[in-house]
């Protein structure tokens, strides 16, 4: 469950000793207004917003992946710019990808890839990713951030307030990490429900899927507790709430009813069990996705959707300092580790999707906190590459997204847009365009002050099939 921790509000801590239907209220499964709530959905029925995915999943490279060895190469460029890798041919006549992701580059016609994106966050981890997840620009900083209860929410967050999912499963879930800002520094932002409430955080599984003896003990009836004596206390709790209505307001008992009646249906339901057990997945797709904790949690992504999650998040990373950000080594660490798992993950996430018939519902997102800087940093080797956010790529595919499309364009060396430059605004915009969110809608913080959804932005309706 969550508990206050004197340095940061965010963390995650074990289950202690209280009753195992009391953690799961503590896990933010579902929000605690219901008039609020049906509020809000009655005016996002009104935008005429129709959903082009009902589902997603997050990949964010915590860290600043570099879009000149990805996605965006630049070979005819000094060796200094263009750096190790080699471009290859992909899926999409003409579009080449580094060497570094063959399979991604059999499943680039399924994908739309943005190369000149921006935004005014160059020093501060966490200040990129909250722009990136939310849209929200808040400008530079020289100190780390964590996460607020002041926060734009995140996707997750909104789609459990605008479209709630009616299957009795978890809402929206982040794995495997609560990437810190910098080793033991605060959570970063945009994984949180912030103004919406506590209510309105993901569940966080941090364990390796990829362990042997992976389970999720928030989910897990405690062994004294069967499921006959939780149906007994959910009576108990009917009566209790009888009581209380003869002594407390109508709306405020109505919404602990619903929560708690949500929360018994949760804990109780087989596809929320059946949904974190991975080793049910055969052992070859297993090892297609990777068998390291980002591969397997790609795959418990895909397991999650499944069973009727909204959107899950992949934090690729335990803190901003640790895989992608490659000021050192970075020809070394992306060889090495970083794209290869990356290249099995995600592609077989969206081949896995497709295979599936899930990949058009399915808008799979794959975002960092910028690029890299087009100069290798270093005068011998092993060089890496600064951050860099006046220029950078992102990727979206399935859920109404062009497949086989690029957006916009850097110039000769990747350091600028040279055609069709956007901020994150306007790729959060479209994402919740595409899954039938109006980004003008208003939400609403614990004062009732309205916020709009994404305060700066547009939707790309280039980037929608």
């Amino acid at each position: 469950m969550f508990q206050t921790n004197s340095q940061n509000d965010y963390w995650l801590t074990p289950p202690c000793t209280r009753r195992h239907a009391m953690q799961i209220g503590g896990l933010g499964l579902m929000g605690v207004s219901l008039s609020r709530l049906l509020e809000s959905q009655a005016r996002a029925a009104t935008t005429g917003t129709t959903p082009l995915a009902d589902n997603a999943i997050i990949l964010f490279l915590s860290g600043g992946p570099s879009h000149i060895d990805m996605w965006d190469m630049k070979p005819e460029a000094s060796a200094e710019i263009r750096g190790e890798f080699s471009p290859i041919a992909t899926t999409v006549p003409g579009y080449q990808i580094s060497d570094q992701m063959p399979k991604l580059a059999q499943q680039v016609h399924r994908a739309t890839v943005v190369r000149s994106m921006h935004h005014s966050v160059n020093n501060a981890h966490a200040a990129a990713v909250y722009t990136s997840m939310t849209g929200h620009d808040r400008g530079d900083a020289k100190v780390a951030i964590g996460a607020s209860p002041e926060d734009y929410p995140c996707f997750g967050s909104v789609m459990q307030l605008m479209r709630p999912t009616d299957r009795p499963v978890v809402p929206h879930v982040s794995l495997p990490y609560q990437t810190e800002e910098g080793k033991g520094g605060p959570p970063q932002p945009g994984y949180y429900g912030g103004i919406l409430g506590r209510t309105y955080d993901p569940l966080f599984v941090l364990k390796d899927p990829n362990a042997p003896d992976f389970a999720v003990p928030e989910l897990t009836l405690m062994t004294d507790v069967t499921a006959e004596r939780l149906s007994l206390r959910r009576g108990l709790f009917s009566e209790l709430d009888q009581q209380l209505r003869s002594e407390e307001s109508q709306s405020v008992t109505s919404s602990m009813s619903s929560f708690q009646d949500r929360a018994m249906q949760l804990l109780l339901a087989n596809e929320t069990q059946r949904a974190f057990q991975i080793s049910d997945e055969s052992d070859s797709l297993r090892d297609q996705y990777g068998r390291n904790i980002y591969g397997q949690s790609v795959l418990m992504a895909r397991r999650l959707i499944e069973a009727g999650t909204r959107v899950v998040s992949i934090s690729w990373a335990p803190d901003a300092n640790s895989t992608w950000d490659t000021h050192g080594s970075n020809f070394v660490k992306l060889r090495g580790e970083l794209l290869p798992q990356f290249d099995a993950a995600c592609s077989t996430l969206i081949a896995d999707l497709a295979d599936r018939g899930r990949l058009d519902r399915t808008l799979v997102i794959v975002l960092g906190d910028f690029g890299r800087t087009p100069k290798i940093t270093g005068n011998s080797p092993p060089h890496g590459r600064d951050h860099w956010n006046f220029c950078y790529s992102i990727m979206l595919a399935g859920g109404g997204i062009k497949g086989g499309y690029q957006y916009g364009t850097s110039d000769a060396i990747g350091a600028f847009p040279a055609s069709s430059p956007l901020v994150p605004g306007d790729i959060v915009a479209t994402i919740y365009h595409a899954l039938g969110i109006s980004h003008e809608e208003l939400i609403y913080d614990k004062t009732n002050r309205p916020h709009r959804l994404v305060p700066e932005g547009d939707i790309v309706f280039d980037l929608l099939a």
